[in-house]
C-alpha cells in the first residue's frame, strides 16, 4: 500500500470546503445583486437612491411621491395580500427577500455590502443605476453630456426598447413558483402609453416644473408599437420559464396570444416590415412548458427586431396607428399637476 499524501489530502479538503462556501454564498445572495444574470434590474452596488436625483429633479420626485411606485415601500409588506403570498412562499420578511425586492423596491448595497431596500420603485428602476453616469448627466455645461451619460449606462426616455424592458421585466411577473404556489397574479394588463400617461407621468423638465406635459404624439406611437412588441417578447420569456402545466404557464400562453393579435392589428395598419418579421418568428407549436431553449430563442429574435425598430423609427410617419393607441379614458391614474 502506498503511503497517504497527507498534504495533498488536506489541500483537496481545503479546496472542497472553499467551493462549498462559494456555492452557499452564491445561493444566499439576493437575485438583484447579480446584474449580469438579471440585466433588467438595477445593480444595488451602483444605486445612488432618489435623493441623489432630487437635487436637480425636485418636481419629478414630487410627482413620484404621489404614485403607487412610491407607496409600495411602506404598504406592500403590510398588505394582507402581500403577507398571504409571502406565507405561501415561505418568506418571513418581505423586505429582506430578493424575490420581492427586485420588483417592489429599489435596493442598495450598504457599506458592508448588504443589500437593503431604500425606497419603492424609483428613478433608477427605470433609468438604470446612476453611480457611473450621474455626474456626467448633471454636467449640463459639458458638450454632449447626455450622450456620454447614455454610454455609461443611463437609460434615457428616447431609448424606447430598454426603458420599456425594465417595465415588462416586472409587469409580466417572471416567476412561476410565485404564481403557482404563492397565488401572485400572473402579470398586469400593462400597456406603455396608458401607464406612462397616467400617475407616473413626469414630463416636467422643459417647463421647469410648471407643467406636466402630455407625451407628444410621435412618442406615443413609438411607445405603443414597441410596447406591444415587448409584451410579446416578455410573454414568450415567461412561457420559456414554465416547467409545468399550471396557472403560470396558462397565463403566459394567453398573454402571448393576446400580444400576437395586437401586433397583427398594428402590422395591418402600419405595414411595418419589422412587425411581419416579429410575427413570423413565433412558432406556436413550440410554445409549451419545458421547451425553454427554443422559446427563449424566439424571444431573443423578437427582442432583436424590436430593438432595431425602436432605433430606426421616430413615430413621425406612423399616424396610421393613432386610432389604436389608448386615449385619456384609458390612462392609469391621474397625472401629477404642479
Amino acid at each position: 500500500m502506498k503511503p497517504r499524501n497527507i498534504k495533498a489530502i488536506s489541500v483537496r479538503k481545503l479546496a472542497l470546503s472553499i467551493t462549498l462556501m462559494i456555492l452557499a454564498f452564491a445561493l444566499y445572495l439576493p437575485t438583484g445583486a447579480c446584474a449580469a444574470d438579471d440585466p433588467y434590474h438595477s445593480d444595488p452596488t451602483k444605486v445612488m437612491g432618489p435623493t441623489a436625483c432630487n437635487e436637480c429633479h425636485a418636481p419629478e420626485v414630487e410627482a413620484w411621491k404621489l404614485t403607487h411606485h412610491f407607496e409600495t415601500f411602506n404598504t406592500m409588506h403590510r398588505s394582507a395580500e402581500g403577507r398571504e403570498i409571502a406565507s405561501k412562499m415561505g418568506l418571513r420578511r418581505i423586505k429582506e427577500e430578493s424575490l420581492c425586492l427586485k420588483c417592489h423596491y429599489t435596493d442598495q448595497a450598504d457599506d458592508s455590502g448588504k443589500v437593503v431596500p431604500i425606497s419603492g420603485i424609483s428613478c433608477e428602476s427605470c433609468h438604470g443605476p446612476g453611480k457611473d453616469w450621474i455626474k456626467i448627466h448633471s454636467a449640463s455645461n459639458e458638450v454632449n453630456h447626455l450622450e456620454k451619460a447614455a454610454k455609461l449606462g443611463m437609460l434615457q426616455p428616447n431609448d424606447y426598447y430598454h426603458v420599456a424592458a425594465n417595465c415588462f421585466s416586472c409587469h409580466t411577473v417572471p416567476e412561476e413558483k410565485l404564481v403557482n404556489v404563492g397565488g401572485h397574479k400572473a402579470g398586469s394588463d400593462f400597456e406603455l402609453v396608458s401607464w406612462l400617461s397616467g400617475e407616473v407621468r413626469h414630463n416636467l423638465q422643459k417647463s421647469g416644473g410648471k407643467v406636466n406635459e402630455e407625451i407628444p404624439v410621435d412618442r406615443r406611437r413609438m411607445l405603443y408599437i414597441v410596447g406591444r412588441a415587448l409584451d410579446l417578447e416578455f410573454s414568450l420569456r415567461g412561457v420559456a420559464k414554465a416547467t409545468e402545466d399550471g396557472a403560470y404557464s396558462k397565463a403566459m400562453l394567453a398573454r402571448v396570444t393576446a400580444a400576437k393579435d395586437r401586433l397583427e392589428e398594428i402590422s395591418k395598419a402600419s405595414d411595418l416590415p419589422e412587425l411581419k418579421k416579429i410575427l413570423s418568428a413565433v412558432n406556436v407549436a413550440d410554445l409549451k412548458p419545458g421547451n425553454g431553449a427554443a422559446i427563449d430563442k424566439m424571444a431573443d429574435e423578437v427582442g432583436s427586431i424590436s430593438s432595431a425598430l425602436a432605433k430606426s423609427q421616430d413615430g413621425a410617419k406612423l399616424a396610421a396607428v393613432d386610432s389604436l393607441i389608448p386615449g385619456p379614458d384609458k390612462y392609469k391614474g391621474t397625472a401629477y399637476k404642479p
